[in-house]
């Protein structure tokens, strides 16, 4: 599965992606991988795959890191700053677009989700259904 994390610097990106490992099983150091470009953490026989590709100056610095063999396997790939691989990164599964809130909401961010796939709308539909209800 690939999951495509879209939104400006500061939005929360890496901070969505530490509470879904950590609510995975995730007990060890969740950072983010804008130095490495990758960061891997198996949980239970799935893997997770996180990647930012924040510092990419050019599309094309994708393949001469070899990552594609990560988007072949079986694993869950979670992909900040996608738009600095295209076109040769895979096409999203699910894509979450993070904003800041207005600081006047009192809110934290808000968060797109949108599913492009079958495989996507699995995923999204069993998330809508463990969800609890929003708060009245």
């Amino acid at each position: 599965m690939v999951v495509w994390l879209e939104g400006d610097l500061g939005a929360g990106k890496t901070t969505l992606v530490r509470g879904l490992l950590r609510a995975a099983g995730e007990s060890g150091p969740v950072k983010s991988p804008t130095y490495t470009m990758l960061e891997v953490h198996p949980l239970s026989g799935l893997h997770f795959y996180h990647f930012d590709f924040y510092r990419f100056n050019q599309a094309e610095e994708y393949l001469d890191a070899g990552l594609d063999e990560y988007f072949s396997g079986s694993g869950i790939c979670l992909v900040e700053w996608p738009d600095k691989a295209a076109p040769y990164l895979p096409a999203a599964d699910m894509r979450i677009e993070l904003q800041l809130a207005p600081a006047a909401s009192g809110e934290g961010r808000i968060a797109g989700i949108s599913a492009a796939t079958d495989r996507g709308r699995a995923c999204l539909a069993g998330v809508r259904s463990s969800s609890s209800p929003p708060p009245a």
